[in-house]
């Protein structure tokens, strides 16, 4: 008497948690990456407070987030993310330019970054990229960072925005909001001192001489991030 084989059991399906702050952009991803095979949304979350808490109780094997979250940023976010679960893939996606986030975000500890306008099947390759543990970025975005990791990046010349440091860039952003050194002192967990130390730092690396200047800087700054987001 012949004995059946027993048929091979399915993969599973991989397990992606949404982070985003925008419900009609979270049902959208979910419902591209349901289609998928091999794919599953085991959770959503509207900002790093709700990504956190997803994290522990589901154990994603990736973490599908946007940079711009209400409270903390995407960025110090992505470092507790590795705190609490070393190696878990992290896959920003933004409406952001990548040339100024792109290399923050790996630095982080993402391993990759796509823009929200390139589309559904640019985003599901690089889903797919960062599961099968490689990194994800544009070809011009992997050029422009293999030239600065083999020193091979122009030198000199004025700071711009992209040359500040995460903490630089973060305060940055938060004074074009319109944040008074006491608000970003309290949502940074921060000294006042301290931002007011990284608001002369800046004022000196982008060649500005007083805090009227920054602001205005600042402010026009956000603004045109947010036109080109549209």
């Amino acid at each position: 008497m012949k004995t059946k084989k027993k048929k091979p059991a399915a993969a599973a399906r991989k397990r992606i948690l949404i982070v985003d702050d925008h419900p009609m952009m979270r049902e959208g991803l979910a419902a591209l990456i349901t289609a998928q095979p091999g794919l599953a949304v085991s959770g959503q979350a509207a900002d790093a407070r709700e990504a956190m808490r997803a994290i522990e109780s589901i154990r994603p094997d990736l973490v599908l987030m946007d940079i711009s979250l209400p409270g903390k940023s995407g960025l110090e976010a992505i470092k507790d993310i590795q705190a609490v679960a070393p190696g878990l893939a992290v896959l920003v996606l933004s409406m952001h330019e990548e040339t100024l986030y792109a290399e923050r975000v790996l630095r982080a500890g993402a391993r990759g970054y796509v823009m929200k306008q390139e589309g559904g099947k640019r985003i599901m390759e690089a889903i797919r990229a960062v599961l099968e543990g490689k990194v994800f970025v544009s070809e011009k975005m992997s050029a422009r960072i293999m030239d600065a990791f083999t020193g091979h990046h122009a030198k000199g010349g004025a700071t711009t925005v992209a040359g500040l440091s995460d903490r630089e860039f973060e305060i940055f952003q938060l004074i074009g909001q319109g944040r008074s050194t006491k608000e970003i002192a309290t949502q940074l967990h921060i000294s006042v001192k301290t931002v007011e130390v990284h608001r002369v730092n800046i004022k000196a690396r982008l060649h500005l001489t007083t805090s009227p200047e920054l602001v205005h800087y600042a402010v026009r700054w956000v603004e045109s991030q947010a036109t080109a987001g549209r």
